[in-house]
């Protein structure tokens, strides 16, 4: 059970990094990332060479919660490791908020229009530089890939594997099917690529932070 995992576990891990802006909140400074300010950097609570970065503003970080470490800044794929709670977490919150995000919904309406566009299956593995979506017209569904923005693809296109958090399915009309969506993971998001690290739209940070939050009170009340 994932909160048993999460309750349980002290995982180290690595986290990320860049020249971080100083914020004052009470009487500490916390930094975040000058490349996204929604993530908080702190420090390893058991090793004072890495960072700990996190969607969560608590001190002492709740290491269970966090995106992941770094060994330094700017993060890098090659300095960062994702803490492996994060990921599925995330999946969650997609899975139950995604189909409510305005920048979903947006493409969603384009299904209802004679000029469609029709997006391959969830398990599409072509990347954005060479895979281009075919026209499909009214009455034709197809499946939306819920991609990160630090890399948007160009319309039309679909972004690389390592950019797309997971698809959800539409009909003709535009309306989700099943109600849902039918959420389906990609299993080959990257947090940090060449691109950068994370990034959500506002709604789906809310969504995630508020997850994060509830969680972190479990854990607490637990330990």
């Amino acid at each position: 059970m994932l909160m048993n995992r999460l309750a349980h576990s002290a995982h180290q891990l690595r986290c990320i990094r860049a020249s971080p802006i100083l914020r004052l909140r009470g009487s500490r400074y916390l930094s975040t990332l000058p490349e996204n300010p929604h993530i908080y950097v702190h420090q390893h609570p058991m090793d004072p060479a890495k960072k700990v970065l996190s969607l969560l503003a608590s001190e002492p970080p709740t290491l269970q919660l966090a995106i992941g470490t770094a060994d330094s800044l700017p993060v890098t794929p090659r300095n960062f490791t994702t803490n492996p709670h994060f990921l599925p977490i995330l999946s969650s919150v997609f899975a139950e908020h995604a189909i409510h995000d305005s920048y979903v919904k947006s493409q969603a309406s384009v299904y209802a229009s004679a000029g469609g566009t029709f997006l391959s299956g969830p398990n599409d593995g072509a990347g954005g530089a060479n895979h281009q979506g075919g026209a499909g017209g009214a009455g034709h569904g197809g499946w939306i890939h819920i991609s990160d923005l630090r890399n948007p693809p160009d319309y039309g296109r679909i972004a690389w594997p390592e950019d797309i958090f997971g698809s959800v399915e539409v009909d003709g009309n535009g309306n989700f099917s099943g109600g849902d969506g039918g959420w389906q993971d990609s299993g080959t998001y990257r947090v940090v690529t060449r691109e950068g690290i994370l990034g959500l739209t506002e709604f789906m940070w809310g969504k995630t932070v508020e997850r994060l939050q509830e969680l972190e009170r479990q854990i607490k009340q637990n330990s």
